[in-house]
């Protein structure tokens, strides 16, 4: 971990993330809301310290974020006063760190979002293996044909997924995004597979809500045309 100064040159407040720029760094450091400490809002243009972490071979990120003039201002107050003891919150009022409410609050959060996860990958992986099964059926009883199938089946996952790596590249990089029509429309042709595993291992995609539900129904409704085909529902 290294102490580094940069400036804010992304701030996004509905999504409460952004970035910051640095000259010891090649690549632009994200960093969220919960990381930074000043009195005010971050914004675009704003000096900062951080300190730089990096962690499961992900981009690097910024801890302990906070304006350059606060750090400063906390220096020069330190020396002027040594001796002065730290004021006390007043009653009712005590520091955000320290709150017993807001840290159990925040627990909840992460055990939700964590058993929220597990539920969505054992639904993921038991989708997947019917999709595969219905796939092999479907080639069995001659209703598919073994070459055309399999490679259609690879190739659209593969594009998905790389589709996914690209719009997560263009969001860090500020670049123009894949519109999410087209991330939606693959998932239908059968690339859903690739898709959850591109949000799960880029995590690009996937606290989304209003994303989510589409893909999900993407998913029933590919699904469902896959069984009515290859079952001969209604023949």
């Amino acid at each position: 971990m290294s102490s580094k100064q940069g400036t804010v040159i992304r701030w996004d407040a509905t999504r409460a993330f952004g970035f910051i720029r640095s000259p010891g760094t090649s690549a632009d450091v994200f960093f969220h809301v919960r990381d930074f400490r000043g009195s005010a809002p971050p914004r675009e243009g704003l000096a900062v310290t951080f300190e730089e972490i990096h962690v499961g071979g992900k981009g690097p990120r910024a801890m302990a974020v906070q304006p350059t003039g606060a750090v400063a201002a906390g220096a020069t107050a330190g020396r002027a006063a040594p001796s002065r003891p730290a004021a006390r919150p007043a009653a009712g009022h005590s520091p955000r760190q320290q709150s017993p409410r807001r840290a159990a609050a925040a627990d909840h959060r992460r055990a939700r979002n964590t058993s929220g996860g597990s539920a969505s990958a054992g639904l993921a992986l038991l989708l997947t293996a019917g999709w595969i099964g219905l796939l092999a059926w479907g080639i069995w009883t001659r209703q598919l044909p073994l070459g055309w199938t399999l490679s259609a089946a690879v190739a659209v996952n593969l594009v998905t997924f790389w589709t996914y790596a690209a719009d997560k590249n263009a969001a860090t990089q500020r670049r123009w995004r894949t519109p999410e029509s087209s991330l939606h429309l693959l998932s239908l042709l059968g690339g859903w597979p690739g898709a959850w595993l591109a949000q799960q291992t880029l995590r690009h995609k996937s606290s989304k809500r209003e994303f989510r539900a589409v893909y999900w129904l993407t998913v029933v409704v590919h699904c469902t045309a896959l069984a009515a085909w290859v079952l001969g529902v209604g023949r």
